[in-house]
């Protein structure tokens, strides 16, 4: 399930969640459920991506990252694929749970809306490196990542907490989805070796100074977007406490411009875990303002 990335599929939605908390009376049940949901669709695309990558070679003897299931011999493709129709269920039985709790029917215009969503974000977490033309291998992962990591789950769980669409939630979830795509990146960067070969991504057509140079103006957009939906949300002091994590984001930055290869990968939950803290500083920031 790929642990150490788990959190960042809750960055986006905690962040949403805790912005709609400032405003609003939320029900514990409905924040639950939608965590909940958040959680499976990722641990849905995680696994999906282990079966795609397995099935077309990529995660072969070259790859720089940490060794999985079904690589390391623990899981065959059969039980595999058990594993991710089981997912699907869970994040179906889940997700309508969700929209149940926050609007008490399923058929509402919202609901509906949120259902065709779910559905969305159900095909993307499996097309990644899966299906006949899987996105990921045409260097489209990192517009879907800034979707479904970023602008949904900011947007997307602000709305289902609070039943109000403030447009302005968009700069956060842009953010988000911004250090999302970093990220990926970053995976994308120590992997170009193995990826040669049967995929294409970002860093391979940039090369790797350029894919640096991308690299950084990701992780410093993201931190313009967040500085920008502060400004224009409030003007007191007491959400700008997520600028404690900046060290960290250096300290990130300046690890993809020295290391290369397996060195890489330590920047990678870096990454990860600094984008999660930075989600929930910034909404207890909103929280307690």
């Amino acid at each position: 399930m790929r642990l150490r990335t788990l959190p960042l599929s809750t960055a986006g939605i905690a962040l949403g969640i805790m912005l709609a908390c400032a405003g609003h009376d939320v029900p514990w049940y409905v924040i639950l459920l939608t965590v909940l949901t958040t959680i499976s669709l990722q641990i849905l695309s995680n696994l999906s991506n282990e079966l795609g990558d397995w099935l077309s070679g990529v995660d072969g003897q070259g790859r720089q990252g940490p060794k999985y299931s079904m690589e390391s011999g623990g899981m065959d493709e059969f039980q595999m694929r058990s594993c991710i129709r089981i997912t699907v269920l869970v994040c179906c039985i889940l997700g309508l749970g969700m929209i149940r709790a926050s609007f008490k029917t399923i058929f509402c215009i919202e609901s509906e809306s949120l259902v065709v969503l779910g559905a969305a974000a159900i095909w993307a977490a499996m097309h990644y490196t899966l299906g006949k033309n899987p996105y990921g291998y045409r260097g489209l992962g990192d517009l879907f990542v800034f979707i479904f990591f970023g602008l949904v789950p900011v947007t997307g769980g602000y709305f289902v907490c609070s039943h109000t669409i403030d447009y302005r939630t968009l700069i956060a979830g842009t953010a988000i989805g911004l250090f999302s795509v970093g990220v990926l990146n970053v995976n994308n960067i120590r992997d170009m070796e193995s990826d040669a070969a049967n995929r294409v991504t970002i860093p391979l057509k940039l090369g790797i100074r350029r894919a640096r140079i991308y690299h950084t103006l990701l992780i410093l957009l993201g931190w313009v977007a967040m500085t920008v939906f502060t400004v224009l949300r409030t003007h007191g002091w007491q959400p700008y406490i997520y600028f404690v994590t900046l060290p960290l984001y250096i300290k990130h930055l300046t690890g993809v411009w020295k290391l290369e290869g397996r060195q890489l990968d330590p920047m990678l939950p870096m990454l990860v875990i600094s984008t999660f803290v930075f989600s929930l500083l910034a909404g207890t920031g909103f929280l307690i303002l």
